[in-house]
């Protein structure tokens, strides 16, 4: 059967673009292996902030008495609480499915694999059945990364290493928890395990937590979590697992910590193969497919959006990219841009930043001014953190007299951030945003009176 489009992978970028290019009349295919809604539905965005808004009522409930609220005997089901997020992914699940049917997708449950270019199109194969596709994207997303520590993959069989994947599913609460890793996943699941009970370890290579986060914001963000029980190892190198233990260097001396589980976050790699890329030539690039700013591929009529090309592990990023593939297909002329894409942790404080820091504004050469306001700024902050301590900090690009970045601690940051990136997106003047009305009592005048100090 022929079809206009035939997309593998039904993540973000793939489900989106299926129902963008099937609302505009094209004959589409989804193929997807495992199940629809990838990674960020099933086994990471949605489930995560579930579980994570969860922990966020029982911290409520635990120092409520700082709001004149007291809760005693309080009861955390976390079994219940596992079972509530599968009941949300299914139901957003078969949301997607609904929206694909409405707009015509043909839905194909099964592994593809790309077998040929033909005069016309690409043949792919799932199962017993062959497709064929004038044009095809790819959006095959990400995997975690495994290190090859020894104990790993004994740890993984045993059930004591998890990913991610398993994490999400745990039905019991450990004891003791080890997480390698400080990136957002290991944070926002050291964060969720710790509110509910467990003794959280967190053992990371470089010398800050959060990856490319702000330097003040990820300092700020660590002092939570340690005063909240969470222990830090950084600079600490993991050399070997045993059955009960995590074995690491630090300073050239070795240490090791007890635990129950162990949760592997060190990041993720895209996903290129057994796909049969290599049969119509599609090039790569360190792992990942190289697109242009279109999303194409070196191979004509061959599109790539998502993890899959590395760029900006997010599934907004996805989505965006997934437009400009479908609007390019569709002839309009579209194009991708990075440098006003936000980021969030939903920890509880929430982390929401976007645009350059100020390490990547200096590498780049760029004359910037930077100020930095306590969220105590904000009367809504006020009314509703208790002792609250959050930043935010804004760069301006002297030059151009406009936003570059901004970055947040505090709650709601994830809410307010929006904002922030269609400033910069946009490339609003600092005068023009001091005209702006924002509405009072909000957390978001924070960036107000940030502009105006």
């Amino acid at each position: 059967m022929l079809y206009d489009l035939i997309v593998i992978g039904g993540g973000p970028a793939g489900y989106l673009a299926a129902e963008r290019a099937g609302h505009a009349g094209l004959k589409v295919l989804l193929i997807e292996k495992n199940k629809v809604g990838g990674v960020c539905l099933n086994e990471g965005c949605i489930p995560s902030k579930t579980l994570l808004h969860s922990a966020k009522v029982l911290d409520y409930a635990k120092y409520g008495g700082k709001y004149g609220v007291k809760c005693d005997a309080i009861e955390y089901d976390h079994k219940f609480v596992v079972a509530r997020k599968n009941k949300v992914v299914n139901t957003l699940v078969s949301g997607i499915k609904m929206k694909l049917k409405m707009n015509k997708v043909t839905l194909v449950e099964g592994q593809a694999m790309i077998l040929e270019r033909t005069l016309e199109g690409f043949k792919v194969q799932v199962q017993e059945e062959i497709y064929i596709g004038k044009r095809m994207l790819i959006a095959t997303g990400s995997t975690s990364i495994i290190p090859p520590i020894p104990g790993v993959e004994a740890g993984m069989k045993k059930g004591f290493v998890l990913t991610n994947k398993e994490i999400l599913d745990l039905e019991i609460i450990p004891k003791k928890l080890v997480v390698i890793g400080g990136g957002v996943i290991g944070l926002e699941m050291a964060s969720y395990y710790n509110s509910i009970g467990s003794q959280v370890t967190v053992i990371e290579m470089l010398s800050k937590i959060a990856g490319g986060t702000d330097h003040d914001i990820s300092k700020l963000l660590m002092k939570h979590y340690e005063k909240k029980g969470i222990e830090f190892k950084l600079e600490s190198k993991v050399t070997r697992l045993t059955d009960t233990q995590v074995i690491y260097e630090a300073d050239g001396v070795e240490h090791q910590v007890d635990c129950d589980k162990v949760l592997m976050s060190i990041g993720r790699r895209p996903v290129t193969t057994g796909y049969g890329l290599e049969n119509i030539g599609v090039e790569l690039d360190r792992g990942a497919i190289k697109v242009d700013e279109q999303g194409r591929t070196n191979v004509v009529n061959i599109y790539a959006a998502g993890d899959v090309n590395g760029k900006s592990m997010l599934a907004h990023t996805a989505y965006r990219e997934a437009e400009v593939c479908v609007n390019n297909i569709l002839g309009k002329k579209d194009v991708m841009r990075y440098h006003a894409i936000p980021n969030v942790i939903y920890t509880n404080p929430e982390v929401a930043t976007v645009g350059e820091t100020e390490e990547t504004a200096k590498e780049k050469g760029m004359d910037y001014s930077v100020t930095t306001l306590k969220m105590n700024y904000s009367g809504r902050y006020v009314a509703e953190n208790d002792d609250g301590d959050g930043i935010c900090k804004v760069l301006i690009d002297k030059k151009y007299n406009r936003l570059i970045g901004v970055h947040m601690i505090g709650n709601p940051s994830s809410e307010i951030i929006f904002g922030v990136s269609l400033m910069i997106e946009t490339e609003m003047k600092i005068d023009d945003i001091k005209e702006l009305v924002f509405p009072h009592p909000t957390v978001s005048e924070i960036l107000r009176e940030n502009i105006f100090s």
